[in-house]
């Protein structure tokens, strides 16, 4: 839980340097700084608000293009000097329209990227999706096509077929990833285990 009495203001003249980060891809997306106003408006909205140096009054990011950053987690440093922000962005971060303001491409790669997809349509509901579909359909329907792909998959594993054994490789895995958001729970808790088994072998 943040503090704010316990932050170190006194270093940069009533300012903390405030670190953003995606949530969901890690990237940095850029850093600004808070004042004790800035960081209790932040929490109260949950949207990020700097304190502009330039302006001399408090900023919310977003303001003016509508891009927000949707708090998601709030970390304070060892040394109670620094923030670490990690957000939801609505849109791109940079004013230059870029998706950072490192020049940097904000983008999960690999299966993360589909997990992203996949709990975007369970917590924004699209009709007409598959995905929202199955999610409609229950836990049950959606473990037995998770059966149903496994069993294709293995008999597409019998053949020399790369196409339609990646195809149905590909199936299993988005319906597995689908299983696991629909019991509410994370790509990585299931690494996690994996780690945990790797280490007592």
């Amino acid at each position: 839980m943040l503090i704010i009495s316990s932050l170190q203001f006194e270093k940069l003249n009533g300012l903390i340097p405030c670190i953003i980060q995606d949530f969901a891809t890690s990237k940095v997306l850029m850093l600004g700084f808070m004042n004790k106003e800035a960081i209790e408006k932040t929490i109260n909205e949950n949207r990020v608000t700097f304190f502009s140096r330039s302006k001399n009054r408090l900023w919310t990011k977003g303001e003016t293009s509508g891009n927000f950053l949707q708090v998601k987690e709030i970390i304070v440093d060892c040394d109670q000097d620094t923030l670490l922000i990690k957000v939801k962005p609505n849109g791109t971060t940079c004013h230059t329209g870029a998706d950072t303001c490192f020049n940097e491409k904000n983008s999960t790669e690999g299966i993360e990227f589909l997990e992203k997809i996949i709990n975007d349509r369970k917590a924004n509901p699209i009709e007409g999706s598959y995905t929202n579909s199955l999610f409609k359909s229950g836990i049950n329907k959606v473990a037995q096509k998770v059966g149903e792909e496994a069993v294709e998959l293995i008999i597409e594993a019998k053949d020399n077929n790369k196409e339609l054994f990646l195809n149905e490789a590909a199936d299993l895995m988005y319906h597995y990833l689908v299983l696991v958001v629909a019991k509410g729970y994370k790509l990585n808790d299931v690494t996690e285990v994996l780690k945990k088994r790797h280490k007592t072998k």
